[in-house]
C-alpha cells in the first residue's frame, strides 16, 4: 500500500509540474510585435525619465531590464520583424540602455544618452505608424 501512495504522489507531482511548465508565455509580452514594442518604449521612457532620488527608481529599472530581456528573447530571432527599421532602431535603444545599466548600475543616465534614446524612441514610434 505504501508503494501505491508514493507512486500516486509522484504521478501527481509530474502532472502538476508538466502543466505549470506548459502554461502561458514565459515573458510579459503579448506576441503582437507592434503592441509589445510600444509597451517596451513606454517602460524605457519611464526608466530614462526617472529622477535619481526617486524611491521607485530600482523598481522602474528592474521592470525596464525585464522588458528588455523579454523583448530580446521573443523577437531577436524572428525573421518576420528582424528586417523592419523599427526593430533595428529598437534594438539599438535596448542595447544602449542595457549597456549603461550593466556598466554603470549606480550612475544616472547622462543627458547625451537620454537625448539619443528619446530620438530613437521617436523613430521607433514613427516607423511603427508607417508599418515598418
Amino acid at each position: 500500500m505504501k508503494t501505491y501512495w508514493s507512486r500516486l504522489l509522484a504521478l501527481i507531482l509530474v502532472i502538476t509540474i508538466g502543466l505549470i511548465g506548459c502554461s502561458g508565455t514565459p515573458d510579459s509580452l503579448t506576441g503582437d510585435y507592434r503592441q509589445d514594442t510600444l509597451a517596451v518604449v513606454k517602460v524605457m521612457r519611464q526608466a530614462v525619465e526617472v529622477s535619481p532620488n526617486d524611491p521607485n527608481k530600482a523598481a522602474i529599472q528592474a521592470e525596464a531590464r525585464q522588458k528588455i530581456n523579454d523583448f530580446s528573447a521573443r523577437y531577436q530571432r524572428s525573421s518576420s520583424v528582424s528586417s523592419l527599421s523599427s526593430f533595428t532602431t529598437m534594438r539599438t535603444a535596448l542595447n544602449a540602455l542595457a549597456g549603461h545599466y550593466s556598466s554603470y548600475p549606480n550612475r544616472p543616465l547622462p543627458q547625451k544618452l537620454k537625448d539619443r534614446l528619446e530620438l530613437e524612441f521617436n523613430r521607433v514610434e514613427l516607423a511603427l505608424k508607417r508599418g515598418y
